[in-house]
């Protein structure tokens, strides 16, 4: 065997190790056909990402910035707080949202951008969150 024929031999050897070894690790595939890396977040990372901490507080029982935000299952259910997270400013005409407005300075900010898989996650964790009365 010449040096060439075992120069293209090798050649042929690593492009089948990298070819099987890419196939063995390929990330998960997503429709639309792009590739993309699975990450689970937890639901703590997801609300210091959106600065919740900031106004309702480390515990969220609330601060002069944001309300608490235990026992809001009485007025909220997942679907509509999912809703209220992406878009906030569109119930600030609701009664209750016109006394917080009176109290605190800033209005919740948009989640627009937020996966609605993450706001789920907030939701959920939010709406498990109950007063100890």
């Amino acid at each position: 065997m010449t040096n060439a024929q075992k120069w293209v031999a090798l050649f042929l050897v690593a492009f089948i190790f990298l070819f099987i070894l890419a196939k063995i690790t390929r990330k998960e595939e997503v429709s639309g056909g792009t590739n993309y890396e699975v990450y689970e977040e937890d639901v703590v990372s997801i609300m210091q990402k959106q600065r919740c901490f900031e106004c309702h507080g480390e515990n969220l029982q609330g601060t002069g910035k944001g309300p608490s935000l235990y026992g809001i299952q009485k007025y909220w259910s997942r679907a509509k707080l999912i809703n209220y997270l992406r878009n906030p400013k569109s119930y600030a005409s609701a009664e209750r949202f016109e006394e917080y407005q009176k109290k605190y300075k800033e209005f919740m900010p948009s989640f627009e951008k937020v996966d609605t898989k993450n706001l789920g996650k907030i939701a959920d964790y939010i709406l498990s969150l109950k007063n100890s009365d």
